[in-house]
């Protein structure tokens, strides 16, 4: 049996239709610069490329 990549686990969410999904970097620190716009969106998930999503997937052999 494969085990699950725990921190691809921690950082990323599989959504309903089979998508990784992740939070978007840049929401640390020197917000203030931010405006309000880039802050609301840089706090929605966001799906992660196919491309780069596949080798990730094969890290979550029974999902999340």
């Amino acid at each position: 049996m494969q085990k699950t990549k725990k921190s691809v686990a921690k950082r990323f969410k599989l959504s309903a239709s089979g998508k990784l999904m992740h939070r978007s970097p840049g929401t640390r620190h020197i917000a203030s610069t931010k405006s309000s716009k880039q802050k609301r969106r840089l706090g929605q998930p966001k799906a992660l490329a196919e491309g780069h999503a596949a080798p990730l997937k094969r890290c979550l052999p029974h999902g999340l």
